[in-house]
């Protein structure tokens, strides 16, 4: 009789705990992706950027790519880099991808710093939107000519309110004295001069404020670097100059060189660049 009464409460146990587990609630479905064009971070229209968020993120873990368009920081728009987006989200499906507009420097006021302060102003605006958006601080920059100069120019310029964790530089000026006084063709110098609003002579501040290897230490995030040998924009040698300056301060970096390339390409030697910038970021950023 009592190993009767033993089993029925035994069983009885069983049952309820079973139903207990019954009525548990499953656990939410991971997000899905999701797409927002045109997002304003901040009053301006040309302050906006695109956020393509992959299913499945999570604030602990997914990482976080920042296009950043060139166009001699007087043109240009963000649109010309969306076609890389899926490039990246095929490549790094994890990662969260942003892709941002900024003020161009047509005259006063949006001169020089302007551009600069944008995107900074930017990537605030995405690390304090975190827990909305799912994403982790492990923030990267990828930029493209004057974009490329932004990236590295943000990277090692500033640690708030998140240090850059990796660049992606393709052929982007790093030493605009330099570069003034080198160009690569003769309407650079002019193209400076509008930018800024004065020649390395007359605004040295600015000029010396602009120049991402004045701001490089040990600390300066991983860089890897891309730029062609028949570049008639942005000479080689600026890429040089930033391979060397990383190096001599014991910065992990990459310079890929394309002998024949001009500023920007495409085919089988931009398939090779983001075999390259995926295989530096799986290294770097974990």
């Amino acid at each position: 009789m009592q190993k009767l009464f033993l089993f029925l409460f035994i069983s009885i146990a069983v049952v309820s705990c079973q139903k207990e587990n019954d009525d548990t609630p499953p656990p939410p479905p991971p997000e899905p992706s999701k797409t927002e064009l045109n997002v304003a971070y901040g009053a301006d229209p040309k302050q906006t950027l695109d956020a393509y968020l992959p299913a499945g993120r999570k604030t602990t873990t997914t990482k976080v790519i920042i296009f950043i368009h060139g166009g001699g920081w007087s043109g240009g728009d963000k649109s010309e880099l969306t076609q890389f987006v899926d490039t990246i989200k095929n490549r790094l499906p994890d990662w969260a991808v942003f892709n941002i507009n900024y003020r161009l420097a047509t005259g006063a006021p949006n001169l020089f710093p302007t551009q600069e302060l944008d995107v900074k102003k930017a990537i605030e605006f995405i690390y304090s939107k975190r827990s909305e958006y799912g994403i982790s601080d492990k923030f990267v920059l990828l930029g493209a000519s004057a974009g490329g100069h932004l990236s590295c120019l943000h990277a090692y310029k500033y640690n708030s309110p998140v240090k850059i964790k990796a660049v992606v530089d393709f052929f982007g000026p790093t030493d605009l004295v330099d570069m003034f006084n080198n160009p690569a063709n003769f309407l650079v110098p002019f193209q400076l001069m509008s930018v800024t609003g004065g020649t390395p002579t007359t605004i040295p501040t600015i000029y010396a404020d602009a120049n991402p290897l004045n701001y490089i230490t040990a600390q300066s995030p991983p860089t890897i670097i891309l730029h062609g040998g028949a570049d008639i924009v942005v000479l080689p040698s600026q890429s040089v100059l930033l391979k060397n300056k990383l190096t001599s301060f014991g910065v992990s970096n990459q310079y890929i060189f394309y002998p024949t390339e001009n500023h920007g390409w495409a085919g089988t030697n931009m398939t090779d660049s983001f075999d390259k910038i995926v295989s530096f970021l799986n290294t770097h950023v974990n």
